[in-house]
C-alpha cells in the first residue's frame, strides 16, 4: 500500500511530487501567470536537517506521520502540526521541501502581533509619500508618480508569495500559531480555503494599471494582476503548535491535524547522527537515555539533548566525569521547572 506514498520519509531527493494525482474538483485552482521556480533549500534549512542534510537521511517519520503529509498533499489541505517544542514539527517541512525538490523553505514565525496582513504582504505608504515629495521638490516627478510606480513599495509576505501560481507546490511553515492573538486563526479561514487574496492598493488602480510589478518573500520581481494573486498549485503549509491554545472548528476542519509525540529513542538517535556523525549515538547514548530519563509531565527539547552533546564534544569530557555529568543534568533540566 505504499506505493501512494508521494513523500516517502525516506530522505533521499526524488521528482515524485511529479506523480501527484489532480486535486478534488472543490480544491482545484487556476492562478496564473506561473512564476519560475523557487530557488534551491536555504541555510536554514541545512541547519535543521544536519550536517550535510543527514537528518533527511536519518529522519524516519513514522508511518502516521507519512500518511498525513501524504493526506495534505493529496487534498491539497494545510497540515496542523502539534506536539512538544523540539519534537520536530517544524523540521517535517524542511524534509518535505528536501525530498521533492520544492526549493526555499518559507517561513513565517507567529507572535503575539501577528497579522493576517503580515503573512500576505507589506505596502510601505510612507516611504512611498516620502520619495513621490522629493521628486516633486526637485522637479522629476512623472514616471514613478504614475499608478505602476506603487510595485517599488510592495512586498508579498511568505503566505503571500506561497500563493503565487506556480506548477509546483511551494512549502510555507506557519511557526507556532497558538504564539498568536485570537482573531489570526479565524482571518486565515478564507484565504486558505479559497487559495486566493487581493491587495487593495492595487485592485484601486486596476484600471491604470492591470499589471504591477512587485517584490515577493524569495526577493524576485513578479508581476501581479489587477490586484489579485491566485494559486495554481496549492502550497504545502504546515502550521504548527505547541499545544498551548484550542483553535476554532473552521480552522480545523481546513487541515490535516497531526501530533506527534515525543521522539523515541531510535529517532533521537537518528537526530544526533544527523548533526555529529554516524558514530555519535553509540558514542552519547548515556546522555541520549539521560534525555529520556523523565517524570511524567516533564518537558524537554530536543535542543537541550543536542546542546549537551555538542558541549561535551568540545569539551572533550568522558562519560564518567562529573563535570560532564552536572553540566548534562543542567542543560537537560525539564523546561517547564526552574529547580
Amino acid at each position: 500500500m505504499s506505493e501512494w506514498l508521494i513523500y516517502r520519509g525516506a530522505g533521499a531527493p526524488h521528482d515524485g511530487i511529479a506523480e501527484l494525482p489532480p486535486p478534488p474538483p472543490w480544491r482545484d485552482f487556476d492562478g496564473a501567470p506561473l512564476v519560475p521556480p523557487p530557488a534551491p533549500l536555504d541555510p536554514g534549512s541545512e541547519r535543521r536537517l544536519g550536517v550535510l542534510r543527514r537528518q533527511a537521511r536519518y529522519h524516519r517519520p513514522g508511518t502516521h506521520e507519512r500518511e498525513l503529509v501524504n493526506a495534505a498533499l493529496y487534498l491539497r489541505r494545510p497540515l496542523l502540526v502539534t506536539g512538544e517544542p523540539g519534537s520536530g514539527k517544524s523540521t517535517l517541512a524542511h524534509s518535505v521541501a528536501y525530498e521533492l525538490g520544492l526549493g526555499r523553505v518559507l517561513g513565517w514565525p507567529i507572535v503575539s502581533r501577528s497579522t493576517l496582513r503580515d503573512g500576505l504582504y507589506q505596502y510601505d505608504a510612507i516611504g512611498r509619500l516620502q520619495d513621490l515629495q522629493i521628486e516633486r521638490s526637485a522637479g522629476t516627478s512623472g514616471a514613478e508618480d504614475s499608478a505602476g510606480g506603487i510595485g517599488r513599495y510592495i512586498r508579498l509576505g511568505a503566505l503571500g508569495t506561497a500563493l503565487l501560481p506556480s506548477s509546483r507546490p511551494r512549502v510555507l511553515l506557519i511557526d507556532e500559531l497558538d504564539k498568536s492573538d485570537i482573531d489570526l486563526p479565524n482571518d486565515l479561514l478564507n484565504v486558505l480555503e479559497e487559495g486566493e487574496f487581493t491587495i487593495p492598493e492595487l485592485e484601486r488602480i486596476a484600471d491604470r494599471a492591470p499589471e504591477v510589478a512587485v517584490r515577493d518573500d524569495d526577493g524576485r520581481i513578479v508581476t501581479v494582476r489587477h490586484g489579485k494573486i491566485r494559486c495554481n498549485a496549492f502550497p504545502f503549509i504546515v502550521l504548527t503548535s505547541n499545544g498551548e491554545r484550542d483553535f476554532p472548528a473552521p480552522l480545523m476542519r481546513r487541515c490535516i491535524h497531526l501530533q506527534i509525540g515525543v521522539p523515541d529513542k531510535e529517532r533521537l538517535a537518528g537526530m544526533v547522527r544527523a548533526h555529529f556523525g554516524d558514530e555519535a549515538a553509540e558514542r552519547y547514548d548515556s546522555v541520549i537515555d539521560s534525555f529520556l530519563a523523565r517524570s511524567p509531565g516533564d518537558v524537554r527539547a530536543v535542543d537541550q539533548l543536542l546542546n549537551a552533546i555538542h558541549l561535551t564534544q568540545q569539551a572533550g569530557w568522558v562519560d564518567e566525569d562529573e563535570t560532564r555529568q552536572r553540566l548534562t543534568a543542567e542543560l537537560l533540566r525539564p523546561l517547564d521547572r526552574t529547580r
